[in-house]
């Protein structure tokens, strides 16, 4: 529940602060008259996150074990590399997210409203959709429960409130260092998403080595357990855990982490070095 939380904040403050940028750009502009286009573009990219969520959820029920688990398996691998390339942009981008929307927005207004909605449209609905596979993808993961789901559902209302206020100017959010912290904790989530799409594509037998266990300590991490539904929950931890699930697990992080943290925190921003002081020239008395 935690960790989908925190993908509901995560990508929920990323589009929620997307609509309050455009929001505040257009009124301080004086281009009211664009501001219902944008919000008809902020509420078909949320009808069409749902609807894919819906497809994800129902969509597969009435077919066999492997396939579902083939189809699980495959969007859970989709899923973890939509949400790569996301925390990677994010922390690259996210010092000038502003600045970018304000001229993608200034070129599209002349364009009418319709070019208005469509980058409303684009802008949230690739938040939303990238939100919905990873939280059907947790979910699966996590046993299906209806757990993850209330989480994200009070990550995104976290997510609308913290916009809201800095819409507002109540409070100043450092994106910079927010994206760059829950991009790393999201990095382990996302190796744990791999790991359970493996083994669901070795359930699938589409993937050998299902019975070939690393370590098995069921007895001593129950997954009935308080610990163990957290440790499932937080990081998708498995206590029993095929060799395959181990190697894809590893190839995963360690160069995912050592990129995203060179990317985050590895290169400084360069000082603006001392102008040069030009000499004093000396003139002589007449």
């Amino acid at each position: 529940m935690v960790a989908n939380y925190l993908i509901g904040l995560r990508e929920g403050l990323e589009a929620a602060l997307v609509v309050s940028i455009l929001v505040a750009y257009l009124v301080k502009t004086g281009r009211r008259d664009q501001l219902p286009a944008l919000w008809a573009g902020v509420g078909i990219a949320a009808l069409v996150s749902l609807g894919f969520g819906a497809v994800l959820t129902f969509g597969p029920s009435g077919l066999s074990f492997e396939a579902q688990e083939a189809i699980g398996g495959t969007l859970s691998i989709v899923a973890v590399g939509l949400i790569t390339w996301m925390i990677f942009w994010m922390a690259r981008t996210a010092r000038h997210l502003k600045g970018d929307l304000h001229h993608r927005l200034d070129d599209t207004v002349g364009h009418g409203k319709r070019a208005v909605l469509v980058v409303a449209l684009l802008a949230v609905g690739r938040e939303g959709l990238e939100t919905a596979l990873f939280l059907w993808a947790g979910a699966q993961a996590t046993g299906g429960n209806a757990a993850p789901l209330v989480g994200a559902a009070l990550g995104l209302a976290t997510a609308v409130l913290l916009g809201w206020l800095v819409y507002r100017g109540a409070i100043r959010l450092d994106l910079r260092l927010f994206f760059a912290w829950t991009g790393l904790f999201l990095v382990v989530v996302a190796a744990g998403v791999l790991a359970y799409g493996v083994h669901d594509l070795q359930e699938a037998g589409i993937l050998p080595g299902l019975n070939n266990l690393v370590f098995d300590v069921s007895a001593a991490v129950p997954p009935s357990s308080w610990y163990g539904s957290v440790l499932k929950g937080t990081v998708n931890f498995s206590p029993a855990t095929t060799w395959l699930q181990a190697i894809a697990w590893t190839a995963y992080i360690l160069p995912t982490l050592y990129f995203f943290v060179r990317t985050t925190w590895g290169s400084a921003p360069a000082r603006p070095s001392a102008p040069a002081v030009a000499p004093a020239v000396r003139t002589s008395a007449a």
